[in-house]
């Protein structure tokens, strides 16, 4: 049997061979059975794997949508709030340039006037150059006179905000005495141009035309000032009072030794052109009534004189105020002097702005 088998190797070797490869496919089979479950559900967690990350991006994206949709909100409301502080910003940026607008037309007024003054004065007196200088003198004060207004306005803001955010003394004690330093600097610059053309002091072609209505020398009234102040300085000491009510008193009794000499003065004037005395002929000559004007001339002269003892009263009588009121009540008189002065600037203002039919 063996040599059989041996004598038919094919035979034999067919059928290990088939059996090996029913073996073999019976492998393949399984194989093949178990691959195709391990790729089924393999599939099943691929798919619910991308399930899952489905749903985290969309969840993602709703978060980012919900962020994106409080950005915008926020940006939206600071667009909304930045657009209401520019509306505010321009609001007080046209009213700044209205009163710019404002300033600057009344300026321009009263220093066509003074053109005027000065050009009249210049051309009185044929080939007579000094009093152009005067009238430049005058320009040049109304101009200095403009930026003193500027800065005192600046100091009074800087008080007042002092005041009533209850500041220390010692910090208000420096911002009071900048504004009476600064009053200084006001006289100080009126008694250099007094001596260019005191008729422009004396007019007061440099202020508003309702200053000027309450105008006297060249100036404020101390007396009527001490009056405005009596009701916006209390409670006052006994002692306070009565420095105040002699103060009053004086500055009311140099008043009127000035004012008295002023008519004095003006009276002279009138009887030394009036007299006939000096030109017996009656010829009308200027030449004739050389004499007359030379001795008119020298009482003019006294005006710059006037002049100076009303803004030594004045700046006496505002150094004396100083004195007599403490820290924080010296601040509060200096500011309502200010207010005083600008409601009469802005009446001003004011009435020649009226309509007019």
């Amino acid at each position: 049997m063996y040599q059989q088998q041996k004598g038919r190797p094919s035979s034999g070797n067919g059928h290990f061979e088939n059996w090996g490869d029913n073996s073999a496919m019976a492998d393949n089979s399984q194989q093949t059975d178990t691959s195709t479950d391990v790729d089924t559900d393999d599939k099943n967690q691929l798919h619910g794997v991308q399930h899952g990350a489905l749903v985290v991006v969309d969840s993602m994206e709703q978060a980012k949508e919900r962020t994106g949709d409080q950005k915008t909100l926020r940006r939206l409301a600071q667009n909304r709030e930045a657009a209401r502080k520019s509306r505010l910003r321009k609001k007080a940026y046209v009213q700044q340039l209205e009163n710019s607008r404002l300033r600057l037309s009344q300026l321009e007024q009263e220093l066509q006037r003074a053109r005027q003054q000065g050009i009249f004065i210049a051309n009185g007196l044929p080939g007579d150059h000094g009093h152009s200088v005067a009238g430049n003198g005058a320009l040049t004060f109304d101009l200095e006179y403009a930026h003193w207004l500027e800065e005192h306005q600046r100091l009074i803001h800087d008080m007042r905000s002092a005041v009533n955010c209850h500041m220390g003394d010692n910090e208000l004690r420096i911002l009071v005495d900048s504004v009476m330093t600064h009053y200084d600097e006001i006289f100080r610059l009126k008694s250099i141009a007094a001596k260019t053309d005191v008729f422009h002091m004396l007019s007061g072609m440099w202020q508003t035309p309702t200053e000027r209505c309450f105008m006297w020398l060249g100036g404020f009234r101390s007396s009527e000032l001490l009056k405005i102040l009596g009701n916006h300085l209390e409670p006052l000491t006994d002692q306070q009072l009565m420095g105040i009510c002699n103060l009053q008193q004086s500055s009311q009794q140099a008043e009127d030794a000035l004012s008295q000499g002023m008519e004095a003065l003006q009276q002279s004037l009138v009887e030394t052109l009036s007299s006939a005395n000096h030109c017996p002929t009656g010829s009308g000559n200027v030449a004739d009534y050389m004499g007359q004007m030379a001795i008119a001339m020298g009482k003019l002269a006294t005006l710059e004189n006037f002049l100076y003892q009303a803004d030594l009263l004045r700046q006496q009588t505002l150094q004396q105020l100083h004195r007599i009121l403490t820290t924080r009540q010296a601040a509060r008189a200096l500011l309502v002097i200010s207010d005083y002065f600008s409601r009469l600037r802005a009446l001003s203002s004011l009435w020649q702005a009226r309509p007019r039919d």
